[in-house]
């Protein structure tokens, strides 16, 4: 296999993401309260995760408040459940490269800023989207029941949960932006590796266009 075909194969499809559930209630919250500012003066994205919703989840001495990732049965969920316009203000990549380090691979909310959503994307991270009484019941549901599993499949577009203490199986009908699914599931989500298992189709394409000579 060359080296460009290494490249091509290294991006998975994400059909479906399964894990239990951390929920975050709230409407608007921005990427200044995922993320703030303040973390982001670092060369590399490493060590983000620790500072996922720091501002509140710690007071001005640093001591802990409520927040569900403070708490130790969230500790492991890697399915975030949100209300409407999640990541809204500023455009900053910084707020799904702290959750993805924090250890979320999907989320499932109202609404999401389309900016936010298209960053998520670009890390292969499903932002899927049901209607408030859909994703009312998924958060009281993940609350009540922590260990339950939730698996999001992006395919299908439903996510579906079992709980197992009665063994009955829920499914919810969600909603995924077309090109978002197709994105996913088809394994061209990761532009940067896809530019480069193209990279003679690339330095082909440039060397047609006047301008670059």
């Amino acid at each position: 296999m060359s080296d460009s075909d290494a490249d091509a194969a290294s991006v998975p499809s994400i059909d479906r993401v399964s894990g239990t559930g951390v929920p975050v209630r709230g409407n608007d919250i921005d990427t200044d309260q995922i993320i703030p500012a303040r973390f982001m003066k670092v060369v590399t994205f490493d060590g983000l995760g620790e500072f996922a919703f720091f501002d509140q989840r710690f007071d001005d001495q640093d001591d802990r408040k409520d927040h569900p990732f403070n708490e130790r049965r969230f500790q492991n969920a890697s399915v975030l459940v949100v209300n409407a316009n999640f990541g809204c203000g500023s455009s900053r990549e910084h707020a799904p490269q702290a959750l993805m380090r924090w250890g979320i691979d999907a989320i499932v909310g109202e609404s999401f800023a389309e900016i936010f959503a298209g960053n998520c994307l670009a890390l292969g991270i499903p932002t899927v989207t049901a209607d408030e009484g859909t994703i009312s019941e998924l958060q009281t549901t993940v609350e009540n029941h922590p260990d339950t599993e939730l698996t999001v499949d992006v395919e299908t577009e439903t996510v579906t949960y079992e709980r197992g203490s009665d063994d009955q199986s829920t499914t919810l009908d969600v909603a995924v932006d077309p090109a978002q699914r197709t994105a996913l599931v088809d394994g061209i989500w990761d532009t940067t590796a896809l530019m480069k298992s193209n990279e003679q189709a690339i330095e082909q394409t440039a060397a047609d266009l006047p301008y670059i000579q």
